[in-house]
Formats: structure tokens, C-alpha cells, sequence
């Protein structure tokens, strides 16, 4: 099976990163990245979350969502996949050109590669989970079957 390997959002298949400036509409309010939205969400309701959209940056949401100085909702193991599909849907739904590239990849294998992180990446050496990759084939699939039925 053929893979596609991303991870910078200059690289090849960048615009799957969730570093990619792709903005979108979410809940009432845009979202400058799906990283702004995914790390927000990790203080959703408080006046944390709002601090994370507004981050000038994708890497300053990351580090801040990664803060545990700031208080974690206690139900974000159980929730966190659910949240990363829903920034994904409105992302590649909003973009009509990332949705194409999406579906241009086929059936390859997607799959987020840097050693950096073992549960939505690989892990670098294939070990990892890639839930990123794994979302973004669900995604494809989904969009697949319902340009079908359109």
C-alpha cells in the first residue's frame, strides 16, 4: 500500500498538518488553525479557551494547550479523538482545495511522521498510533461516500 508521509506544513502534504493556515467556522467562532481549536478545547468553558484561539500563532496554541499550569477538562482523554475529527471535518469541509488534495491521496495510507509524538503521529519509527492519519483516512472516506450520494 502505497504511504503518504507529512508533518511541516511547508513539506509535501503539508496542508494536512494542523499547523496549516487553513481558518474555519466552528461553534460561532473562527479558528485560525485545527491546532488553535484542538488545544482550546482542552479548557472549553473557560476563559482559557478563548486565550488559546486567539494565540498568534499554531506552536503558542500547542504550548499553551500543553501548559499544566492551566486546569485540563477532566473528561479530555475520553473526548480528545472526537475533538481532532471535528476540527478536521470543518477544516477540509471549509477548504475545497485541501478537500481535493485529501481525496486525490486514494487509498494510501496517511500517516503524520515525526518522532515527536507517539499518539497522534507515528512515533518516527512506526511504533506510534498516527491518530491524525487514521482521522484524516476516516475523513477521506466519509467525503468519498458522500460526493457519492450527492
Amino acid at each position: 500500500m502505497k504511504q503518504i508521509l507529512f508533518y511541516r506544513q511547508n513539506d509535501s502534504y503539508g496542508e494536512f498538518s494542523n499547523f496549516s493556515a487553513h481558518p474555519f467556522k466552528l461553534k460561532g467562532k473562527v479558528w485560525p488553525t485545527s491546532e488553535h481549536y484542538f488545544q482550546a478545547q482542552k479548557f472549553f468553558g473557560t476563559e482559557h479557551e478563548e486565550a488559546v484561539r486567539l494565540a498568534q500563532s499554531p506552536s503558542i496554541a500547542a504550548r499553551l494547550g500543553r501548559s499544566r499550569t492551566l486546569p485540563l477538562r477532566a473528561d479530555w482523554e475520553a473526548v480528545k479523538d472526537e475533538i481532532m475529527r471535528e476540527a478536521l471535518q470543518a477544516k477540509f469541509e471549509q477548504h475545497p482545495k485541501v478537500k481535493s488534495l485529501l481525496l486525490a491521496t486514494g487509498e494510501a495510507e496517511l500517516i503524520e511522521h515525526t518522532r515527536n509524538d507517539a499518539y497522534w503521529a507515528d512515533g518516527g519509527d512506526g511504533t506510534g498510533k498516527n491518530r491524525l492519519g487514521k482521522l484524516l483516512m476516516e475523513l477521506r472516506a466519509q467525503l468519498r461516500s458522500d460526493s457519492d450520494q450527492a
